[in-house]
């Protein structure tokens, strides 16, 4: 077994791993937990009655954080001409065509989000091995193929999170910033919970959401009651 480091040993003191607390609880325990020299984000783990091997199980969507994710998201946009224009307006970082596809392929990857119109497809498509393990390649379902590349990139910028089932069920994200106000890392759990309950697959019997944790960056898990999270 590995051994837990001090840090981590001192940030578990006080918290009982068996126990499921409140959502307003858990995010105070955790603010007051979070003492890196960094600002460390907060992360929600779901694990979810559904199986994403089969395809009528598979969830992936994403969701709007009202008060954002604290990240400084850095997005590309495959456009031509007033499209192109129309994404360095909203405030794009990367704009471009053939070019970008070149750089793409030639292993510079400088961005964390990736937005394509619909004529751009079978140019982006040769990027598929490239961008597809990495989970940025455009989705019409994501709103990230769309003409309107305007507001897919103001979306981008203003604290969308996309999700999407993996391996066992689970589902992360995060979703938020150890400095944000306790309100807003409450309201964002609420908004990002509720999204996965709206996504849940109908054919889904018994319970849904299994398990909730929340943690921070350098800190230790802590259960949550689902009950606890408007929706759960």
């Amino acid at each position: 077994m590995a051994k837990i480091g001090k840090r981590l040993k001192n940030a578990q003191e006080g918290i009982d791993v068996n126990q499921a607390y409140g959502l307003g609880n858990a995010v105070t325990m955790l603010k007051q937990r979070a003492k890196a020299k960094f600002d460390e984000t907060i992360e929600i783990a779901m694990n979810l009655n559904i199986d994403p091997r089969k395809s009528e199980q598979a969830l992936r969507g994403v969701v709007s954080l009202p008060h954002g994710t604290g990240k400084t998201m850095r997005v590309a946009v495959f456009a031509r001409g007033d499209r192109a224009d129309q994404a360095r307006a909203a405030g794009a970082d990367l704009v471009g065509a053939e070019d970008l596809v070149e750089q793409v392929q030639g292993g510079t990857i400088d961005f964390d989000r990736c937005i394509a119109t619909p004529d751009m497809m079978a140019l982006v498509g040769r990027l598929g091995k490239v961008l597809g393990p990495r989970g940025l390649m455009p989705n019409p379902k994501l709103g990230t193929v769309t003409m309107d590349v305007a507001e897919a990139v103001k979306a981008a910028k203003g604290g969308q999170v996309q999700f999407r089932g993996e391996k066992a069920g689970i589902v992360h994200a995060g979703v938020g910033k150890a400095s944000f106000s306790e309100k807003a890392l409450v309201e964002n759990v609420q908004s990002f919970v509720d999204a996965i309950n709206r996504a849940r697959p109908s054919g889904i019997k018994g319970t849904y959401v299994k398990k909730i944790s929340l943690s921070s960056t350098m800190g230790p898990g802590i259960k949550l009651d689902p009950a606890s999270v408007a929706g759960a």
